[in-house]
């Protein structure tokens, strides 16, 4: 057995008391206003979000790194074991849905999970091979095949309107946040499909923060598009037939391809106005106990908010539970070294101790780091309104549905 466990129990003993009194003053340090906080927050915040009848959307996002596909894993898992048909959808190039899940859910429609009684399915879609293939259509024969690829997601309007304006060459490049905007809008066909209304909880794991923010964007971009496009063709009515049919059609057809354009808006003007349904939709933050992850987070809820998206949570991910002081450890090695070392129990505890210190001490300054970095959630004042969920840094890798389910219940309460 480890060393450890043949510890003489006087040692034991001095150690947990040691402990217990660092953590007890560890949560004299904290202070009313963080445990007001966490209060609020663990007060069965999940039974709220599982009996809403109108709140169906839930957006996990937040900087790269922070663990959100495990959290909307895990969230994912708890809605179903609640008893709501949920989809779990990851829209983040750099995906690890599948590998969460430990199923390959990959292939851009929902697959079953199993072990959760039908309950759940998940759906892993690629931004950027969406892109990629977008791009490969509109360079090829002028254009031709852009509408079967878009009315796949549909959007189908687009393509009629690239074939009679000509303007594909400028798509080479898409806008920022359109393949994320494919992305979400082949959800949003999903879901309005008959096989599929029965889902009562759509969960997605979002790409990192800055393509969140350049999707928001997106049909601002596309409003001053289409006004450029809407001047051009006024410009050309007065303009000879010669240069009309640069753009192949007559007036009527650019007419009819304006409309096309702002059909196109319109369906991308869905997708950003999901984001911003206080009913339907909730935006949750993840992060980490970082300054850096923290920092991301404030100017992230910031650009929510201007944007009129609807937060109220931050889920703080990989936060160290309170653990025994290296202090602890260097008194019960003082006491054992003052007593003498009178057996091989003894010497052998000792050795483990001082083996021990270094470990712990790395643990207690990480620990004593992450404090530093939480005070942030209570100085910021944008962090300040949002409710407080903390995750804890787990021993084991966490993948699969049973493991999913008891991150589940230590975090979503």
């Amino acid at each position: 057995s480890h060393p450890l466990v043949s510890m003489p129990a006087t040692l034991v003993r001095c150690c947990v008391r040691a402990g217990g009194l660092a953590r007890e003053g560890r949560r004299r340090r904290a202070g009313p206003a963080a445990s007001q906080r966490l209060i609020r927050a663990e007060a069965g915040f999940f039974d709220e979000m599982a009996a809403s009848g109108d709140r169906r959307y839930y957006m996990v996002g937040g900087k790269g790194g922070v663990g959100k596909t495990s959290l909307s894993a895990s969230l994912a898992v708890k809605f179903a074991t609640r008893g709501h048909a949920t989809l779990v959808v990851s829209t983040d190039p750099a995906h690890s849905l599948s590998d969460s899940l430990a199923q390959d859910v990959s292939g851009g429609k929902p697959v079953l999970v199993e072990g959760t009684d039908g309950m759940l399915y998940g759906m892993e879609l690629d931004p950027e091979e969406a892109k990629g293939e977008f791009a490969e259509f509109v360079s090829r024969d002028g254009g031709k095949g852009v509408e079967d690829f878009l009315g796949q997601v549909g959007l189908g309007g687009m393509a009629d309107s690239l074939a009679e304006l000509r303007l594909g060459e400028l798509l080479d490049t898409p806008p920022p946040g359109l393949d994320e905007a494919l992305a979400i809008a082949k959800v949003v066909q999903f879901i309005k499909a008959e096989e599929y209304s029965r889902f009562t909880r759509i969960v997605f794991d979002t790409a990192p923060t800055g393509h969140t923010l350049r999707l928001l964007s997106l049909p601002d971009f596309l409003d001053l598009s289409i006004g450029k496009v809407v001047r051009l063709r006024q410009k050309l009515s007065s303009a000879t037939s010669a240069v009309k049919s640069l753009f192949g059609a007559e007036n009527e057809d650019q007419d009819e391809a304006v409309k096309k354009l702002e059909a196109l808006k319109a369906q991308l003007l869905e997708v950003k106005a999901l984001f911003r349904n206080t009913e339907t939709t909730e935006f949750v933050i993840a992060t980490i106990p970082t300054v850096l992850g923290l920092s991301e987070s404030a100017r992230l809820l910031s650009s929510l908010r201007a944007e009129g998206v609807p937060v109220s949570r931050i889920v703080v991910n990989q936060v160290l539970k309170p653990g025994a002081d290296p202090a602890s450890l260097k008194a019960a090695i003082k006491a054992l070294e003052e007593g003498g070392a009178g057996s091989d129990a003894d010497a052998a505890a000792l050795a483990a101790l001082q083996a021990a210190i270094a470990d712990v001490s790395f643990c207690s300054l990480k620990r004593k780091d992450q404090e530093r970095a939480m005070q942030m959630l209570t100085e910021d004042q944008g962090l300040r309104s949002l409710d407080l969920v903390t995750a804890p840094l787990f021993d084991l890798e966490i993948r699969g549905v049973p493991a999913l389910n008891f991150m589940a219940s230590q975090v979503w309460t």
